[in-house]
């Protein structure tokens, strides 16, 4: 089965999430994992996926303009009804706590949800899930660096392991799906 992970990144805070998402998922027996800034993330990649996976950094409590870009050049898929029954989740970064981490997800998941796409979250029985995650996919906070000189706040590792987690989660029920389909 096949995963495209396609994601916006300004600073790499959301680069190194990503990163994470697509590891998880090729590390799936069976699995291609694909990923793409949204600068240079094909549409026309789409139609040959088992499941998507995307992100951004949250602006004020929504997409950011570079995804949001992206997304809204899908209408000839949705018009065709391609990205139906595609596995499809989500993951954000925010520069603060309650900076708008669930409402970005939702705003990431309604695309999927109007393309027909099978939204998959992470459930609470992922132990990382349990202390640092959200039901809606990841969402993590990464402070804003006061200066070009401070060292980067990249997610940890208990951000990157939910990364990991959903990545995984999404190659397997992508896996369970195509097979069912044969």
């Amino acid at each position: 089965m096949k995963v495209y992970v396609v994601y916006d990144s300004e600073n790499g805070h959301t680069e190194a999430l990503a990163r994470s998402v697509w590891e998880g998922a090729k590390d799936v027996d069976g699995a291609e994992a694909e990923i793409a800034h949204v600068n240079e993330a094909d549409i026309y990649k789409l139609e040959d996926m088992d499941a998507i996976v995307w992100g951004c950094p949250g602006h004020f409590g929504t997409i950011s303009s570079g995804l949001k870009n992206w997304i809204d050049r899908l209408g000839y898929l949705w018009a065709q009804g391609k990205l139906v029954n595609k596995v499809g989740a989500v993951f954000c970064t925010t520069a603060t706590v309650h900076g708008g981490v669930e409402s970005t997800m939702i705003n990431l998941l309604t695309p999927m949800l109007h393309n027909g796409m099978i939204v998959v979250g992470l459930p609470g029985n992922i132990p990382e899930n349990a202390l640092y995650g959200s039901y809606y996919g990841v969402g993590v906070t990464c402070p804003v660096e006061l200066s070009d000189d401070d060292p980067k706040n990249l997610p940890g590792e208990n951000d990157l392991a939910l990364g990991r987690a959903l990545g995984k989660r999404v190659a397997e029920l992508a896996g369970r799906f195509s097979s069912a389909a044969r």
